[in-house]
């Protein structure tokens, strides 16, 4: 029976799937795991799994990457003040839409 550890709990993607990837394709940072399993592309960007995926790649490999060394985990969103909405006198939409760096209306 597989390991069923479930690495990445947004992708359900297991510590058994990543070895094997790894193995399989010679794997050697977090983003080509991220890109082959897809762990780390859930709703937590990596935030959770990451270290992770770090730990199992060193215990295959030996080493990390100089990528896996130096990348930062970046959220897909940037939070804003919910007193900044709040307070506009804009348009909800015109506010959002401003955050994107697109025009409203």
């Amino acid at each position: 029976m597989k390991d069923m550890k479930i690495i990445c709990r947004c992708q359900d993607v297991t510590e058994q799937e990543i070895v094997d990837a790894i193995r399989k394709y010679n794997l050697t940072s977090v983003d080509e795991v991220k890109r082959l399993t897809r762990a780390g592309m859930g709703h937590c960007q990596g935030k959770t799994c990451r270290k992770l995926v770090e730990q199992i790649l060193f215990r295959e490999n030996g080493f990390l990457s100089d990528e896996d060394t130096w990348s930062i985990s970046r959220p897909p969103v940037k939070s804003i003040p919910v007193k900044f909405l709040a307070e506009s006198e804009e348009p909800f939409d015109a506010v959002v839409a401003r955050g994107r760096g697109g025009q409203h209306g």
